[in-house]
């Protein structure tokens, strides 16, 4: 689920480029250049005195010595000798791990391109089918939670492929490895201990702790204390594996988004739309709201053309490629996919994927191309957005949030339509300065 960095372990505060998948199934030649890099840093970095550069912020303990102290926190968190006993061979300190985390990439990437391939027709029948085939737990979890069975698997889709693509790491080895390093030594100390609790509970052995290298477990990829806290037994079998049992996965993952994401129960999340070209664009932002009848009132209707309902449902328009891409309605649950996700480019593809699980047909593709600026045209603008006194966050190249909020207040300076979307006309204007 969501990290402490909003669940983009590249620590990016400002991401809509989402990072590469981990399991997306699909082999990149940039895979094996990336798998080189990471061994060589491995090799490079694994000297006596570069592997415990962590200590820095552990009072200049050594690694031995911060997983003493970590057992004792473990201890006075309720965790029992015999469960640190079992864990204790697999709590060894991993760089690579470190360099993965320390490394990732992010990169740009248009809406409609990766949801093609993420938000697949393959996935779609897929999930409709574990529907039927699971179909008590759904009906179960939608009873007991109020999260329509749709929105489960989507992202137990995205997340694991629907748990065909897990990860191959001791869950163990990784979250210790990240809690010795200062980047995010407290969460993944407090992630550590986490995992610790659900060995002692019984829900899984150490050995069985296989997943991502950031630590995260089973088919819809739940960090340890999301596990300890959400996991329920829906099988019946005294235990909660969400690695293995398909009913667990179903009602931990409802319980989550129900309980931990705060889903409303009977509520739209996402709702393909058509604007028009006079539209207000400057209210086109996820903190903006309005009435479903104020969109209406702007020429907003549904993407077959029909009108909107007549009522006060609060509703953001959402604009991943600009005026002229595909136009949404966010509703209010649709918060439960920027918590689980802080990409917008992930988040809008899980919840558009829900929906064409849950029955809509394909969104209307753009009429014409779709002009992405590269990479370092980005990163300038955000340069010259930060110039101008705005916070763009890390200036990477991948616009989030924080830039698309920027963009918006240049493009209304310059009188050009205020739809978030960075142009060359706005790139070029700002490099005049005028």
């Amino acid at each position: 689920m969501k990290d402490v960095d909003g669940r983009n372990k590249s620590g990016h505060d400002d991401m809509i480029g989402y990072r590469l998948p981990r399991n997306t199934g699909e082999p990149m030649r940039t895979d094996l250049i990336w798998k080189f890099a990471i061994g060589l840093a491995a090799i490079v970095l694994s000297s006596p005195a570069l592997a415990q550069r962590g200590a820095s912020c552990h009072n200049g303990m050594s690694f031995p010595q911060f997983l003493a102290s970590l057992k004792q926190d473990a201890v006075k968190a309720g965790v029992s000798q015999r469960a640190i006993a079992a864990a204790s061979p697999y709590l060894v300190y991993d760089q690579g791990i470190v360099n993965r985390d320390r490394g990732q990439r992010v990169f740009g990437q248009l809406f409609t391109v990766f949801a093609g391939r993420m938000a697949s027709e393959n996935r779609r029948v897929r999930g409709q089918q574990l529907i039927k085939t699971y179909a008590a737990a759904f009906a179960r979890a939608e009873k007991e939670y109020g999260v329509p069975p749709a929105v489960i698997t989507a992202f137990w889709a995205l997340e694991s492929d629907f748990g065909a693509m897990q990860g191959k790491l001791s869950t163990l080895r990784s979250l210790v490895s990240l809690a010795y390093d200062c980047r995010r030594a407290q969460m993944f100390h407090d992630e550590t201990i986490a995992a610790l609790k659900i060995i002692d509970r019984g829900d899984l052995t150490p050995a069985e702790m296989i997943g991502s290298w950031a630590g995260e477990l089973g088919q819809t990829q739940f960090l340890p204390q999301h596990y300890y806290n959400y996991a329920v037994d829906y099988d019946g079998d005294g235990h909660r594996n969400l690695l293995r049992s398909a009913p667990d996965v179903i009602g931990s993952t409802a319980n989550y988004i129900a309980t931990g994401l705060k889903w409303r129960r009977g509520e739209p999340w996402l709702q393909e739309v058509r604007v028009p070209q006079n539209l207000p664009w400057q209210e086109a932002d996820l903190a903006i709201k309005h009435p479903r009848a104020k969109w209406a009132q702007w020429g907003v209707t549904s993407a077959d053309g029909r009108a909107l309902p007549n009522d006060n449902l609060p509703a953001s328009l959402l604009l991943p490629m600009g005026r002229h891409g595909p136009a949404f309605l966010a509703y209010p649950n649709f918060s439960a996919y920027t918590e689980w996700n802080n990409s917008l480019i992930y988040a809008t593809t899980a919840a558009y994927l829900a929906t064409r699980i849950a029955g809509a047909p394909p969104m209307h593709k753009p009429s014409a191309p779709i002009a992405q600026l590269p990479f370092n045209d980005i990163k300038q603008l955000q340069t010259l957005l930060t110039k101008q006194g705005f916070n763009v966050g890390k200036i990477d190249g991948v616009l989030g949030q924080q830039s698309r909020t920027a963009i918006k207040a240049m493009q209304v300076k310059y009188g050009l339509p205020a739809d978030s979307w960075p142009t060359a006309e706005l790139l070029a204007r700002m490099r005049r300065g005028g």
